[in-house]
C-alpha cells in the first residue's frame, strides 16, 4: 500500500510541476488557449467568467446583456479570489481540479467495475492497467492539459461527474445523486447521465447488500433526490442573484435553444447557420432527440454494464452536444482506458487515432485560414470539425462492437476468436 502511495504522489507531484511550468513559465500562454475555440465555448469560456465577475462584483447583473452563460455559484466562488492574486490562484485551482478528476478516476479504476459489474463478468478482466497508469494517462493527456490551461468552466463539470461515478462505484448513491445533481446545475447535459448512473448505484447498492428494494423503488427515490438537489442549487443561485431568476434563461435556455453561433468543434453552429429560421425549431428538437435516443437504448441493451453506458454517453456527448470541446473529449479519453481488455477485440483503433491526430493538427490551421488569413471560409473549418467527430465517432462504435462481442463470446463460448459476419 506504501509504494501505491508513493506512486500517486509522484504522479500528482509531476503533473503538478508541469502544470505550474506551463503557467507560470509562459505567461501569455492561458489567455493564448482561453481564446481557442477548441477549449473555450459560449457556455464555458474564461473570458466571458471574468467579463461577468466585473459586472457582479460592481453590482450589475452580468445575464443582463446575453453573453454571459454561466452558473451564479461559480460567480460567488471566483468573486473570493483576491483581484491582486487572481491569475496565480485561479491556476492553482485548475491544478486542483484536475488532481481531484484524477483521484476520482483511479478510485473507479481500483474498484473493478469496468471489468465485472453485478450482471456480466469479462473473460478478459485480467487484462487491465494498473490504476496509477489509468490516472497518469488522464493528467498527461495533451488535450487534458490544455484545458487545465485555459481554465474553461467545462473542467468543474467534469469534475463532478467522476466524483459521481466514483460514488457510485464505491457504494454511495446518495454522495453521487448529489454530485451529478451539482453536474447538471453547473451544465445541462448531465441530466442524461441520470438513468445508468441509478443503474450502477443500485448494481453496487445490490452486491455489497442481500437485501435490496426493487429497482423502481429505488430509481424513483434517487430521481427524486436528484431533482430536490438540481432546486435547491437553483433555489441558492436565486438568492445569489438578489432574488431574480433571470440566470435560468442565460444559463440553460442558451444550450437548449442555441441563440449564440459562435465556431466550435461542435456539429450544430454551421448546420444552424445555414437553416432557415422557420425550421430552427423542428431542428432544435430532432437533435436535441437525437442526443436523448441514446440513453434508453444504451440502458436496454447494455443493462449489464451500466458504468459502460457512462463511458458510452461521454463520448457521444463530446460528439453531438451543442458546444462540445477538448474537456469533453479528454473526460471520454479518461473513462476508456478503464477497458483495456476490450481493445484487442476494437477494430479501427488506428484509423481512428490517425484521423484524430489529423483533426487535431490541421484544426487550428484551418481555424487561422478562416479567421486570420481571410484565404479560407466556414466550410475550411467546419470540414475538420466533421473528420474529428468522425474520428470520435469511430472509437464510439467500436467500443460498442467490442464490447458486444465480449458478451457474445460468453454467452457462446464456441464463437471466441471466429470473425462476425453480417448477413
Amino acid at each position: 500500500m506504501m509504494v501505491i502511495d508513493r506512486r500517486k504522489a509522484l504522479l500528482f507531484g509531476s503533473a503538478t510541476a508541469l502544470r505550474l511550468l506551463l503557467f507560470f513559465a509562459f505567461p501569455s500562454l492561458p489567455d493564448l488557449l482561453t481564446g481557442r475555440v477548441e477549449i473555450s465555448t459560449p457556455v464555458t469560456s474564461f473570458k466571458r467568467l471574468q467579463e461577468g465577475l466585473f459586472l457582479y462584483t460592481h453590482n450589475v447583473s452580468p445575464y443582463d446583456g446575453g453573453v454571459f452563460h454561466q452558473a451564479p455559484l461559480l460567480l460567488s466562488l471566483f468573486a473570493l479570489i483576491p483581484s491582486s492574486l487572481f491569475s496565480p490562484l485561479t491556476s492553482l485551482l485548475y491544478i486542483a481540479l484536475d488532481l481531484l478528476c484524477t483521484n476520482a478516476l483511479i478510485q473507479i479504476a481500483e474498484s473493478r467495475e469496468a471489468g465485472s459489474s453485478r450482471l456480466f463478468t469479462s473473460p478478459r478482466k485480467e487484462l487491465k492497467w494498473d490504476s496509477i497508469a489509468i490516472g497518469a494517462a488522464y493528467l498527461f493527456n495533451p488535450f487534458t492539459i490544455a484545458t487545465c490551461i485555459g481554465r474553461p468552466i467545462s473542467v468543474f463539470t467534469n469534475c463532478a461527474i467522476l466524483h459521481a461515478i466514483a460514488k457510485a462505484v464505491s457504494g454511495k448513491p446518495m454522495s453521487s445523486i448529489l454530485a451529478l445533481g451539482l453536474a447538471s446545475y453547473l451544465s445541462l447535459y448531465p441530466i442524461l447521465l441520470l438513468p445508468p448512473l441509478i443503474l450502477l448505484c443500485y448494481d453496487r447498492q445490490a452486491r455489497d447488500k442481500k437485501e435490496t428494494p426493487p429497482i423502481s423503488t429505488f430509481a424513483i427515490k434517487y430521481t427524486s433526490l436528484f431533482f430536490a438537489t438540481k432546486v435547491w442549487f437553483l433555489y441558492i443561485s436565486n438568492i445569489l442573484t438578489g432574488g431574480s431568476w433571470e440566470f435560468i434563461s442565460s444559463t440553460y435556455s442558451v444550450q437548449l435553444l442555441l441563440p449564440d453561433l459562435t465556431p466550435n468543434m461542435g456539429l450544430w453552429w454551421y448546420f444552424f447557420i445555414e437553416i432557415f429560421d422557420s425550421f430552427r425549431e423542428f431542428f432544435l428538437g430532432i437533435f436535441w432527440l437525437h442526443l436523448g435516443g441514446y440513453v434508453g437504448g444504451l440502458c436496454i441493451r447494455i443493462r449489464r454494464q451500466p458504468l459502460f453506458i457512462i463511458t458510452t454517453l461521454l463520448g457521444i456527448f463530446a460528439i453531438f452536444k451543442p458546444y462540445p470541446s477538448l474537456s469533453d473529449t479528454s473526460l471520454y479519453f479518461a473513462m476508456l482506458p478503464l477497458y483495456r481488455h476490450l481493445f484487442p477485440l476494437m477494430r479501427y483503433t488506428f484509423f481512428a487515432l490517425a484521423t484524430i491526430l489529423y483533426a487535431t493538427l490541421l484544426g487550428p490551421a484551418f481555424y487561422y485560414l478562416w479567421i486570420y488569413a481571410g484565404s479560407g471560409n466556414a466550410n475550411f473549418f467546419y470540414a475538420i470539425t466533421l473528420v474529428w467527430s468522425l474520428g470520435l465517432s469511430e472509437i464510439v462504435a467500436d467500443s460498442l462492437f467490442a464490447v458486444l462481442r465480449d458478451e457474445w463470446e460468453v454467452e457462446r463460448p464456441e464463437m471466441k476468436g471466429k470473425d462476425v459476419r453480417q448477413i
